[in-house]
């Protein structure tokens, strides 16, 4: 069977979050870009999608592919990385230093793939700025105001709901990372991922990596949206809502429920203990290093 029993995930979550950790700046930006532009992708078809068939649900049932690619190839997803560094951080083997260093980098390149995304599709739906009748130019103008502007127009209630939206986002995100580690097969892995990254994208739900792409792809298309509205209004709190998300409802609660099942590192690798079936011997299983 390829199924991965809870204990060995949470095992695997933690020796994941070490190894993400431990990565070269040059690794981290490369990745970073790499998942940023990737999700960019994702984010366009996924508008295609809906633009052509009317259905928001359509665009959501196909946004997980970008996710599923970064995940298989091992790329870097910032938000994904929420709920997996803090548990090694938790564990003593990553400083906190670390893992803000981690973070940033990953933000960093996430920036510039995005970026690089941004402008090369806008050339091509504007048939390199020459023509603005594309349908999706309108639709990145409207989510770029919709993600800022909107916010901004209600004060301190929309930085709080821009950031419970986004608490909730990468509530999913991140279980979509977890899930990913339940299986040992591809086809198990990409299912089991699918799910929760349909359920976030599907109830429209904040993104910073999205975010990185959308809201600077409809400033670059003609959005009435400033700097200071992106990082103020947008950018910042979704980040900080994005955290919260991974590190506490993935993290921290699958840590609290599985932790009796693990024992500390033994020979550089995580170990685990499976609760034993009734009249039968406990087994111990050692995390897989990712």
């Amino acid at each position: 069977m390829d199924y991965v029993k809870p204990g060995e995930v949470l095992g695997n979550m933690i020796e994941t979050g070490e190894n993400k950790a431990g990565l070269s700046i040059q690794q981290l930006l490369v990745k970073g870009f790499l998942g940023g532009a990737i999700l960019a992708f994702a984010t366009t078809l996924a508008f295609t999608a809906t633009q052509q068939t009317s259905l928001g649900i359509v665009g959501a049932a196909i946004f997980p592919v970008g996710f599923v690619i970064i995940v298989l190839l091992g790329l870097e997803l910032v938000t994904g990385s929420f709920a997996l560094i803090p548990l090694a951080v938790l564990e003593r083997r990553v400083s906190w230093a670390r893992m803000l260093t981690s973070f940033g980098w990953v933000i960093l390149g996430h920036l510039i793939g995005c970026a690089v995304y941004a402008v090369l599709y806008g050339l091509t739906i504007t048939k390199m700025g020459t023509d603005l009748t594309h349908p999706l130019v309108q639709v990145l103008i409207q989510t770029s105001e919709a993600k800022t502007l909107a916010y901004k127009h209600m004060g301190g209630s929309g930085l709080a709901l821009a950031v419970i939206k986004a608490i909730l986002c990468n509530w999913m995100v991140t279980l979509g990372v977890v899930m990913a580690m339940t299986s040992k097969s591809t086809i198990g892995k990409i299912a089991a991922m699918w799910l929760p990254i349909l359920i976030f994208f599907a109830q429209g739900f904040e993104h910073a990596v999205v975010n990185m792409f959308v809201i600077p792809a409809g400033m670059l298309l003609g959005a009435n949206v400033s700097w200071a509205d992106w990082w103020v209004w947008n950018q910042i709190p979704v980040l900080i809502g994005n955290f919260l998300g991974g590190v506490v409802f993935t993290g921290l609660m699958l840590y609290v429920a599985q932790k009796g099942t693990l024992r500390r590192r033994e020979g550089g690798r995580a170990v685990v203990t499976e609760a034993a079936e009734p009249d039968s011997p406990a087994l111990s299983v050692a995390g897989e290093r990712l």
